[in-house]
């Protein structure tokens, strides 16, 4: 069984098990999280698809970690310009443990 939520702007699919990153929540390290945008869920044969969302379905998961991710870096120039610009970013993450997919 899986299911595709929605979190953080992002789509994910979803198994009882998996380890994602999304992210950063406001819940502390081995608290619980319930996801309640479940756009799909699919049993082997069985898919039900919201409209948007499928009503009474949620995904329960719990906090392993807060972390940050890889630096990206922004480099901006014009050429003969003299112009150059150095950025970094580091995006904070949440990483869960997916526990169970329920669906009413």
């Amino acid at each position: 069984m899986y299911a595709i939520v929605k979190c953080g702007g992002k789509q994910l699919k979803v198994q009882a098990g998996d380890i994602v990153k999304v992210e950063k929540l406001d819940t502390e390290v081995e608290g619980s999280v319930e996801l309640t945008e479940v756009l799909m869920v699919a049993n082997e044969a069985d898919v039900t698809v919201g409209t948007p969302l499928v009503k009474g379905a949620s995904v329960s998961a719990t906090v392993i970690d807060q972390i940050k991710d890889n630096k990206v870096i922004v480099f901006k120039k014009n050429r003969r310009q003299g112009y150059r610009r150095k950025y970094g970013h580091r995006q904070q993450l949440t990483v869960l443990k997916i526990s169970e997919i329920k669906v009413s």
